[in-house]
């Protein structure tokens, strides 16, 4: 069960607050968050799964973070 909890603090949606949050998830939390993610895509675009030939974005792609 995930726990939902309010907060105010710019802190808690760096990336690196984002990851301690999500490496605290057990395997369990972790496949039900993803499910429920899969869920919203596609109640959002049902014809997402009829997509088909993704292609690969030209160039690099590049992240940065400010440690």
């Amino acid at each position: 069960m995930i726990i939902k909890q309010v907060t105010h603090s710019r802190q808690d949606e760096t990336i690196e607050a984002k990851t301690r949050w999500f490496r605290s998830l057990s395997i369990s939390e972790r496949a039900e968050l993803l499910n429920s993610y899969i869920d919203m895509i596609l109640e959002v675009n049902p014809k997402i799964m009829e997509l088909k030939r993704a292609q690969p974005i030209k160039g690099r792609i590049r992240i940065v973070s400010k440690t």
